[in-house]
């Protein structure tokens, strides 16, 4: 007779641990790791990069994530870290790993992502919103590793296909100082080739002089040459770039870093959507979004998009998942994008823009590929010797 209350009692209580069990929000923790270096003074009134870039961008994906994520029962948290100190870089990423954190978004240069990989164990995901070395898509792979930011050659295939559609096929092609311009205009010659395209000449801006006094006796020489249809400048810093259009020898459009433009992201992109996601990173960073921050918010975005599909957390999974054929993030581009399952590259159409206004959108329409047509942007699987799906 006394066990019967005592059961019922038992019974009673465990009926709301088990629905506080049940009603336990799923925890996603990410790590986000940015390099905000000094990149000193430029010959050019050109605004300077935020401190902040990319970083905002994964504070945002982290919001959104949560908005959906309260009637999933899943919460996101950000570990972010930043530094403009090269050396601090492995240390801060090897404390995020000893706090538990698998899932990370990386803001880091090529070499640093290298040191980071080859720092931590595999059972992590790393995903690259900071780095558009061609080399990580091709020959220098890093095994497991996905790509939010696309490459550079996404980028000048995106502006030369849309070049070849105006029949502008003799370029001049204008390179600075810096690696980075060097890789630029590499990218570019790689770019010419491939849509058929000719560079009249491949020349180096290598003098110090102050172009805000002196564009409009310096630049005209300097584009003297055989005659050309279209001026592209590498330019990645903005050294000289930004006094080229109109300062040309001959009366022709600029395009490149500098003039119209291939991008990850713009404020000028407002359609499918992007005003909103304009105007929420707006109030939260109180500026622009501008590439970096899109790719960190890409980046976050589909790690929690995975989490979403799968109920996992585990990286391995995820990883799976993410480059399956079951995986689509919407981007806010116009299209579902997909990770190439080689590369691990995150397909992508790339506004052409000028300052104030979009241009294009490429893959142009014409450009044909057998599984889509987002693989004419970039190294398609027959040019890489990666295998991220392989590491998996």
């Amino acid at each position: 007779m006394n066990k019967l209350p005592r059961l019922l009692s038992a019974a009673t209580l465990s009926i709301p641990l088990l629905a506080s069990a049940a009603t336990t929000p799923l925890e996603i923790e990410i790590g986000y790791i940015g390099f905000e270096p000094d990149h000193g003074p430029v010959l050019s009134n050109i605004l300077p990069e935020p401190a902040d870039a990319g970083l905002k961008g994964a504070e945002l994906a982290i919001n959104d994530s949560n908005t959906t994520g309260r009637f999933l029962k899943q919460h996101y948290t950000l570990h972010a870290r930043s530094t403009d100190q090269p050396d601090q870089i492995v240390p801060m990423t090897q404390a995020l790993y000893d706090q538990g954190i698998r899932l990370m978004v990386l803001n880091l240069t090529r070499e640093q992502l290298v040191a980071v990989e080859a720092e931590l164990p595999d059972d992590v995901l790393l995903i690259n919103a900071g780095s558009q070395d061609n080399a990580l898509r091709t020959e220098q792979c890093i095994p497991g590793m996905l790509h939010s930011m696309p490459s550079r050659a996404m980028l000048t295939d995106a502006l030369a296909q849309w070049l070849m559609t105006k029949r502008w096929k003799r370029w001049l092609l204008l390179e600075g100082q810096t690696p980075e311009d060097r890789a630029y205009a590499d990218s570019v010659a790689r770019s010419a080739q491939r849509m058929g395209a000719v560079i009249v000449e491949r020349k180096q801006w290598s003098f110090d002089t102050d172009l805000r006094r002196t564009a409009q006796k310096e630049l005209p020489p300097f584009t003297q040459t055989d005659e050309y249809d279209v001026v592209v400048v590498a330019d990645e810093r903005g050294d000289f770039g930004e006094y080229v259009p109109f300062n040309t020898w001959y009366p022709r459009p600029v395009v490149g870093t500098q003039g119209m433009s291939p991008v990850v992201w713009h404020r000028v992109v407002e359609a499918w959507g992007a005003a909103q996601l304009q105007s929420r990173f707006e109030k939260l960073a109180d500026r622009w979004m501008n590439g970096r921050d899109y790719a960190s918010w890409a980046g976050v975005r589909t790690l929690a998009e995975a989490v979403t599909q799968t109920g996992e957390t585990d990286p391995a999974a995820l990883k799976q998942f993410i480059l399956s054929d079951k995986f689509q993030l919407g981007a806010f581009k116009g299209r579902k994008l997909t990770y190439r399952d080689w590369s691990g590259q995150l397909r992508q159409p790339i506004p052409l823009t000028h300052p104030r206004a979009l241009v294009s959108q490429s893959p142009q329409a014409g450009y044909l590929h057998p599984v889509t047509d987002l693989d004419t942007l970039g190294f398609d699987q027959r040019e890489s010797q990666c295998s991220v799906k392989g590491d998996s």
